[in-house]
Order: C-alpha cells, then structure tokens, then sequence
C-alpha cells in the first residue's frame, strides 16, 4: 500500500480503519465521511460505498488526530474549506461557517470531511512536452479536461520537467501560483510534491494577483497556475505575456468546441495568447491525453 495513504489511515478510529481494511485500497484516491451517513471511498475513480454509517464522534476523533499533525496549518487554513497536512495528503471540510465582517473566520460544527491523498503520476507529461517546448521556446498551453481527468496532475508534472529541464537540460525558472494548494501540496510552505527544482511557490495566492506578483519580484520565464476563469485572470496572463513571460494554465471543459463558447477563449484568441491547448480524455485513468490542438496551424495534433 501506498505509505503515504497508510501512514494517513491512523487519523482514523478503528471501526473505520476495519472497514476500509476490507477493501483493496492501495489505490485510494478519496474517502467521503459525513456524519450520521455511510462512507465513500474513490478507488481508481471507481466509487465504493462501505458498509458503515458516520458518527460525529467519529468526525471528532479525525479532527483531533489531524490537528495534532500541524495545529498551526489546521488554524490557519480551515477558513478556506480545507487543510493540506503533511505529505500532500489534502482534507475539504464543511459545516458552519463563522461570517464576521463579510468574511470567513472560521468553520465550526463540522459536518463532512473529504480526504484526498496525495499522489504523483511522474512522467505523465513527457509525451506532450514537445509540444511544449518547440525549437527551446515553451510554448503558451491550455489544458482542457472535464473535473477529475488530470489537469491538475498533468501541470504538476509538466511544472517539473520545465524546472528541471526536460532532456536538454535547459532548466527554467517557474513560478506556480496554486490558488488551491492542490498542484504543489505546500505543507508549511514546503512543496509536499515534486514541481521542480527551478519552482517558487506562492501557496493559497488567488492568481490574478499571484501572477503579478510572481513577475514583479520573481522573474519567472514561465508561470503556471491552475483553473483560470475569470477576466482578473486573463488580464493578469496578459501583463505576464507583455513582460516576455510564458503561460501554461487550465481549464475545465468538455472538450475543445466547449472552450470555444467560453469568454476566455475570446479573449485570448482577440490576444493571441495560446499556441497549445492538450485535450484531455474524459477517462477512469487520470491524464489521458486525447489529442492536441496547434492555434497557429488551426489543426489537430495527435500523440
């Protein structure tokens, strides 16, 4: 079994490690617990539902076994609807949210939790890279991918290889702005997964300002960041691309025709702001690539 997803299943109380114990979990990607409701697992992106209804007790004992790891990054980040522990291993939370002036101080009265462990699919973006990078230039990339396809595995990867320098040994400098923390999993700032070793980091960093940021003070060659979707965020690739900085992002999407309806591809195309967009399959297996589409050709590239 994976360590990092054992190591994880102690935060549990037994009558639920004896349950997931059952199942052949070596390839666990979620467990869902709500209270009062029975327990999910994602197994391969194959939902499994156990044969064990939640308690709130139950919620208690993980919170407190999980706070335990790091109280400083349970206080600080359970206002954002989630905590990364170490090891990348990341926990979404829900119940009662604590509003003072407008804002969000904390969660109290948790209901659900959903555990995602962090996990790593090196080298699955080698077959795509020399699309990337062409003739030592990187290329502007869009990822296209309906939810849970790979996108997010897809940049973490595809972050490393550009840092690292990917067979010509011509590492960059990047700057990953990861909104969410799920591309690099910082754990007290430390990347938790592989993004290179040319790769700064600004964690929990809402892009549009993260991008500007990371041109300002870090002079990146490329900037990778996760989901764009708003004109903040385009606006912001816009002043990188205008400071000689690369972009490779994300996007949801059915396919290449549904991105085509979206604002941001007006925009970007009035732009010229992307040479690449990898199209992902809607697949049980993460990062499978369907095919990629040149802008500056108008055509379809397979692999």
């Amino acid at each position: 079994m994976n360590n990092n997803i054992l190591d994880f299943l102690k935060v549990f109380p037994s009558n639920i490690i004896f349950h997931l114990e059952r199942y052949n979990i070596h390839n666990l990607e979620e467990v869902r617990i709500r209270v009062n409701k029975p327990v999910y697992i994602f197994e391969s992106g194959i939902e499994k539902k156990i044969p064990y209804t939640s308690t709130l007790e139950d919620l208690k004992v993980i919170f407190t076994r999980m706070s335990n790891f790091s109280a400083y990054a349970f206080e600080e980040n359970i206002r954002c609807g989630y905590i990364t522990l170490k090891g990348g291993n990341r926990v979404g939370i829900c119940g009662r949210c604590v509003v003072e002036n407008g804002k969000i101080r904390t969660i109290k009265d948790i209901s659900s939790i959903n555990i995602r462990f962090a996990k790593e699919a090196l080298g699955c973006s080698d077959d795509v890279m020399e699309h990337i990078l062409e003739d030592k230039v990187v290329n502007n990339t869009i990822i296209i991918s309906p939810p849970k396809c790979g996108k997010t595995t897809m940049l973490r990867d595809i972050a490393k290889n550009i840092s690292n320098g990917f067979k010509d040994g011509l590492g960059r400098n990047v700057s990953l702005i990861d909104e969410r923390n799920e591309i690099a999993s910082c754990y007290m700032g430390i990347p938790q997964l592989d993004v290179g070793i040319r790769t700064d980091v600004l964690e929990s960093c809402p892009k549009a300002q993260g991008i500007v940021m990371a041109v300002r003070s870090m002079a990146p060659e490329v900037i990778i960041c996760d989901e764009i979707g708003s004109e903040e965020d385009l606006s912001s690739i816009i002043f990188a691309m205008n400071s000689g900085v690369k972009i490779i992002t994300s996007i949801h999407g059915e396919n290449l025709e549904d991105f085509y309806d979206k604002y941001i591809y007006k925009k970007s195309k009035e732009h010229s702001i992307f040479k690449k967009a990898i199209i992902l399959k809607n697949s049980v297996k993460k990062g499978v690539v369907d095919y990629i589409w040149d802008f500056s050709k108008n055509k379809k590239v397979y692999l």
